[in-house]
C-alpha cells in the first residue's frame, strides 16, 4: 500500500488540548508510517479555509486525506472540494450534517471523530452541583466561540444537568487563556459584577479556567482572597496541564477528553488499508477528574 500522506489542521498553538492533539497524532503517524503535516489556523476560520483550499487545489502537495478540527463551522464547501479532488475528509470534534451526504459516493473515507461534547457538558453540570454550596447561587460560566459545535453541545449538556437553582453569568472566550483573562478582567471591572456574589467559575476548557483565575489574581488583596476561595473548573484534562492544575489545587476539577486527532488517524489508516468506509461517527467518552463521587465527598467544607 502507498504511504499515507495526511494533513492535520488544528485550531491554534495556544491551547494545551491542541498541543496534546498534535503529540497524539504524531505518535500514531510514527507508529503507522504515515507522512504527516500539521498546520494551525491561529483561531481564524477564514485563515483555516484558505490554508485547506490551497492544499486541495495544488496537485503537487495534494494529500491522501485531511483531518481537521474546524475553528468555526464544519466547512461544508471545503469538505466537498476535498472529496471531489479524491481527498479523504475526517472532521474532528464537530458533527456536521453533510458527512452522510459526502459518504454516499464512497470514493474516499469521510467521517467524524469527536469527544462526546454533550456528555462533557452533562459532567460539568454535575461537577457544578457537587462543588457549589447548596447547589444554588450565581456562577460565572465561560464558553468557547459561539460558532463552535463543541461550545454549543457543552453548553446544552451542562444546562441539562446543572442544579436548577444555579444561575449563570455567561462570558465568551476562544479556547485560549488570554481570551478568558481579558473577558473576566473586563467583566470584573463592571460595578454590577460585585453585586452578583459569584459562587463558582466554570469554564469550557482548562486554558480559559486558568485565564479567568489569573484575572482574579490581578484584583485587590481583599477581593482576590474572596474569589480564590471559589471553585474553578475546566475541561480537556491534559495530563501535564489540566490534571496537574487540579492536583496543585489551582482548579477544583476538569474533564478528561482524549485527543481525537490520534483516534481519527487510526480510523483513517484502517479504512484505507481495508478499502472500506469507516464508521460515519465515532464518539469518545469523557470522564470527570476527580471522579464525581470524590467531588461529592469534598463538597461544602472542603472547598478552599
Amino acid at each position: 500500500m502507498e504511504k499515507l500522506n495526511v494533513v492535520v489542521a488544528l485550531t491554534t498553538r495556544e491551547n494545551d488540548y491542541q498541543a496534546e492533539q498534535a503529540v497524539a497524532v504524531t505518535d500514531v503517524a510514527t507508529r503507522l508510517g504515515v507522512k504527516l503535516q500539521i498546520i494551525y489556523a491561529d483561531n481564524d476560520a477564514v485563515n483555516q479555509t484558505q490554508q485547506l483550499i490551497k492544499i486541495i487545489q495544488d496537485p503537487a502537495q495534494r494529500p491522501t486525506a485531511i483531518l481537521v478540527e474546524p475553528v468555526g463551522t464544519g466547512m461544508p464547501q471545503v469538505a466537498k472540494a476535498a472529496v471531489s479532488a479524491g481527498i479523504g475528509w475526517g472532521i474532528i470534534n464537530s458533527d456536521p450534517e453533510y458527512v452522510n451526504e459526502l459518504r454516499r459516493g464512497g470514493a474516499v473515507p469521510v467521517f467524524s471523530v469527536s469527544t462526546d461534547q454533550s456528555e462533557v457538558g452533562r459532567i460539568q453540570g454535575k461537577q457544578l452541583g457537587a462543588l457549589v454550596p447548596e447547589g444554588k447561587g450565581n456562577v460565572l460560566y465561560i464558553e468557547g466561540p459561539f460558532n463552535s459545535t463543541a461550545t454549543q453541545q457543552r453548553t446544552k449538556g451542562m444546562l441539562s444537568s446543572k442544579p436548577a437553582a444555579v444561575q449563570l453569568k455567561m462570558l465568551k472566550g476562544d479556547w485560549t487563556e488570554r481570551s478568558a483573562h481579558n473577558a473576566t478582567k473586563s467583566w470584573l471591572a463592571l460595578g454590577s459584577s460585585r453585586e452578583l456574589q459569584i459562587r463558582g467559575v466554570i469554564c469550557q476548557n482548562d486554558a480559559m479556567a486558568m485565564g479567568a483565575r489569573k484575572a482574579v489574581v490581578d484584583l485587590t488583596e481583599k477581593d482576590r482572597e474572596q474569589w480564590l476561595t471559589l471553585p474553578f473548573t475546566g475541561c480537556d484534562g491534559v495530563t501535564r496541564t489540566g490534571q496537574e492544575w487540579v492536583r496543585r489545587g489551582l482548579l477544583k476539577a476538569t474533564i478528561i477528553t482524549a485527543p481525537a486527532a490520534g483516534t481519527a488517524l487510526e480510523i483513517l489508516a484502517k479504512a484505507v488499508e481495508s478499502g472500506s468506509m469507516p464508521p460515519d461517527r465515532t464518539l469518545i467518552p469523557p470522564r470527570s477528574f476527580p471522579a464525581l463521587e470524590e467531588l461529592s465527598g469534598k463538597k461544602r467544607g472542603a472547598i478552599s
